[in-house]
């Protein structure tokens, strides 16, 4: 890209040339790195959550991808700053390299004035990410959760898969050899059962060399018969031998598909957080104030009871703040980002998504330390999770100013 520093009418063509260049720009790498960070959480959500059904042989296509669908919202609360991050580098790393940023210089355009375009698209990206972030993203979760404990229901392969021990079932655990799926449930071969107390002491083994399970979606049961069972029971520390020629017995399914479970507090949209506190407030009564001079009295049992109350509201309010909180994420990475990539005067991508992902790691690393004392008010949890946007909007701003002063 070329600059004619000696004749100034030109000024105002070529800032706006620069800023559709550098959009550009930064808008490919932008989608390119969302795609790839999409792409890396989604693959490790699937492997953790769908790959135990798709083991089970009869999971179907349609219903993995729509649970992949369900799935982006909610990534895309990390992937969009991630992705913005490491387009900042980049684009600002390569234009440093080239010698583009000098020329700009020389013709008099201040880095501030060539990344003006890119602050207003991350705050636009701020307004995205609070829509993902306080409505979508909580929303896409519980409803992929809700179909994955359907299709845990409905898929009989998935509730007893082969040569597995599931745990699944309390007071249970389970190992089958082979499982020959039927319409309604499944003939099963090599069965052995283990009846559990306090998740951990074995007080009886059954094992049979076939059965078959017939699973009931409406009652949300299931149903097992074991044939030519064997079991042995611990009684008295002792293991006494019995035989059954038929053994059977029903057990209730963890997921429900027709009874929603209680959605947990990260699953939550921003207004069921907040009805969440004006409820409990609502039923614990208005706060009271201490008006004795915090003398031993009455005045000391509100405060306690004050205190308690907000120590039962404090998970609430860190996670709306922790919401909010980082929907503000791209602004402060633009900020960082530009005069970092143009200090690192690299063109190599690897370097530029190395740095972004432990800035990140930073960046998250204080989420997850107001999420862990959200148990704790006297370390204010609350507005722990707003420190990262404070420290990086304020070396950003810092390093910025820097790189527009020429340090």
């Amino acid at each position: 890209m070329r600059f004619n520093p000696g004749n100034p009418a030109n000024c105002v063509g070529q800032v706006k040339t620069l800023h559709r260049y550098l959009i550009t720009q930064l808008i490919a790498s932008l989608l390119l790195a969302v795609a790839v960070f999409t792409f890396v959480l989604l693959v490790g959500n699937v492997l953790k959550e769908i790959l135990g059904l798709l083991v089970a042989g009869r999971l179907p296509i349609g219903l993995v991808l729509r649970a992949i669908g369900l799935l982006i919202p909610f990534v895309l609360v990390f992937a969009l700053p991630m992705g913005l991050l490491t387009a900042a580098l980049l684009v600002f790393g390569r234009a440093s390299a080239d010698g583009e940023l000098t020329a700009a210089r020389a013709s008099g355009i201040s880095v501030v004035a060539l990344a003006k375009p890119v602050l207003v698209l991350s705050a636009l990206l701020c307004v995205v990410c609070g829509v993902v972030n306080l409505w979508l993203g909580p929303r896409s979760r519980v409803a992929y959760k809700e179909l994955l404990a359907k299709a845990r229901v409905q898929i009989a392969g998935a509730v007893l898969p082969e040569r597995r021990f599931v745990r699944d079932f309390p007071g249970f655990i389970f190992y089958v050899g082979k499982n020959e799926p039927t319409h309604n449930g499944g003939r099963l071969k090599d069965v052995l059962v283990y009846f559990v107390n306090n998740e951990t002491n074995v007080t009886a083994k059954v094992r049979a060399a076939r059965g078959f399970y017939i699973v009931d979606a409406t009652n949300q049961s299931l149903r097992l018969n074991l044939l030519n069972a064997r079991c042995v029971t611990l009684a008295n520390d002792r293991w006494l031998p019995g035989f059954f020629g038929e053994w059977s017995f029903e057990i209730k399914l963890a997921s429900s598909a027709t009874s929603k479970p209680r959605v947990s507090l990260s699953d939550m949209t921003f207004d069921q957080l907040r009805t969440e506190l004006l409820q409990f407030r609502a039923q614990t009564g208005p706060r009271q104030h201490a008006t004795d001079g915090g003398e031993p009295g009455p005045a000391s049992r509100v405060q306690g009871a004050n205190t308690a109350k907000a120590d039962l509201t404090l998970p609430l309010r860190v996670q709306m703040n922790r919401q909010v909180s980082f929907s503000f994420a791209c602004f402060g990475f633009a900020l960082v980002g530009i005069p970092l990539g143009i200090r690192m005067h690299r063109r190599e991508t690897n370097v530029s998504v190395a740095v972004a992902l432990l800035l990140v790691l930073v960046y998250y690393s204080f989420l997850l330390l107001g999420q862990a004392l959200e148990t704790r008010p006297e370390w204010h949890p609350h507005l722990i999770v707003w420190l990262p946007n404070f420290v990086f909007q304020t070396v950003g701003g810092i390093l910025l100013w820097r790189a527009n002063r020429g340090f």
